[in-house]
């Protein structure tokens, strides 16, 4: 017996009783739809009996068709199971989730309540379309930020993959839709970190701005030549200071959740590393942490807390950029404000202009991959096809000399 058959329900009792009703009923003046004479039967995966009723024969054999395809693809999914609102099917993934830390959970909820669920919320998750997700993505990158600014490809990035795609993939797992319609868009190109435009400052530069934070001249240097984040710049320990070694140890990092303010956790990626110290910075670093206890903070605010950014920014890093002439020699050259995050770029370009490879810039900025290293900065590392083929002729010279010579 076929696993998807159409049934011509034109002598049966239950269609020929309910034809005479809809004459009569359109007689008297009903617009009610006249009953499907041809009926789609199959067997779930489940071994469930499962029907649709179509007026015509042509859309009835289309069905029965996408029905069998699926069944053999594996791909079947029940009508029913994709009319829960989406809505329902997010506060289901977000509460499955385990791996994410209680910052990145509370900015999945943040994404979730500002930009998914006003826009899906009331949605069946069967009934969204590939087409209307491409739509919305247009629609997000003209759409402005709470500061009024353009949402950055970054946050656009983790709305749609992350937040959304998260949602249509557990759609996916659940049963309740065969394919995420999340799948294979084209989106913004972004950075590691979220930050679309780099600015990478020269040594002189970095000199300049550092002269000019005054007492933080030092927190500028070490931020742009380890190119640690600035959650982990103000978590670092005196403890985790290893003059002798000039390493610093970083394994932990503040993250600034809503309604909990600053937050000690894990490191972005749980990629606990060792960054290398300047020669030149090493003494001036282990004199500003001698005499403190192992678990005082490097670089603590006036009141021995965690330094926070923005006043940080606000207080010290603006004027300093200012001060440095900066402001003109770099940001209005760019049309890109400099800011403390940008000194990381600074550290991974002065690397790599040092001669650093790429395994050695992913273990100094804690990237997960060095795929995402090249992918950030590979177009700082020199062409140097040139060179390559000189040594490979040198070498393959001195292959020729040593044979002509033994043959002579």
């Amino acid at each position: 017996m076929a696993r998807v058959w159409i049934e011509d329900r034109a002598t049966q009792k239950d269609y020929v009783a309910a034809m005479e009703k809809w004459r009569a009923a359109k007689k008297a003046g009903s617009k009610r739809a006249e009953p499907g004479r041809w009926r789609v039967r199959w067997y779930d995966p489940d071994g469930n009996p499962r029907a649709r009723t179509f007026g015509k024969l042509p859309p009835a054999e289309k069905h029965q068709q996408d029905t069998l395809n699926r069944l053999d693809q594996g791909t079947y999914r029940d009508a029913k199971q994709g009319k829960q609102a989406m809505s329902e099917v997010a506060e289901e993934w977000f509460t499955s989730l385990r791996r994410p830390g209680e910052r990145t959970k509370g900015d999945y909820r943040e994404l979730l309540d500002l930009y998914v669920i006003p826009k899906w919320g009331t949605w069946q998750v069967g009934a969204i379309r590939w087409e209307d997700v491409s739509k919305w993505l247009t629609a997000l990158c003209e759409q402005p930020g709470r500061r009024g600014r353009k949402l950055s490809p970054a946050r656009i990035a983790k709305i749609h993959q992350v937040v959304f795609g998260g949602v249509m993939k557990h759609a996916v797992r659940t049963g309740r839709i065969a394919v995420s319609p999340a799948k294979d868009h084209e989106l913004p190109l972004i950075d590691d970190d979220g930050e679309d435009v780099h600015v990478y400052l020269s040594h002189e530069q970095v000199a300049n701005l550092a002269e000019a934070a005054g007492e933080y001249r030092l927190l500028i240097l070490v931020k742009a030549y380890t190119g640690i984040r600035w959650g982990e710049l103000t978590a670092l320990k005196v403890s985790r200071v290893d003059a002798l070694k000039r390493r610093l140890r970083i394994a932990q990092a503040y993250s600034r959740i809503k309604g909990k303010g600053l937050v000690l956790g894990a490191v972005k990626n749980h990629e606990r590393r060792s960054v290398p110290i300047l020669a030149s910075l090493v003494e001036e670093l282990a004199e500003l942490v001698k005499d403190r206890p192992g678990s005082a903070l490097v670089f603590p605010a006036a009141d021995g807390e965690p330094m926070k950014y923005t006043s940080f920014r606000d207080g010290v890093f603006d004027p300093a950029v200012k001060a440095a002439g900066l402001d003109v020699e770099v940001e209005q050259e760019l049309g890109v404000k400099i800011t403390p995050h940008k000194l990381r770029h600074t550290a991974a370009s002065l690397a790599i202009a040092a001669g650093a490879d790429v395994k050695v810039v992913q273990l100094m900025l804690g990237h997960k991959s060095a795929a995402m290293t090249l992918d950030v900065y590979g177009h700082l590392w020199p062409d140097r096809l040139d060179e390559v083929a000189g040594a490979l002729d040198v070498g393959r010279i001195s292959a020729v000399v040593a044979r002509t010579a033994l043959a002579a």
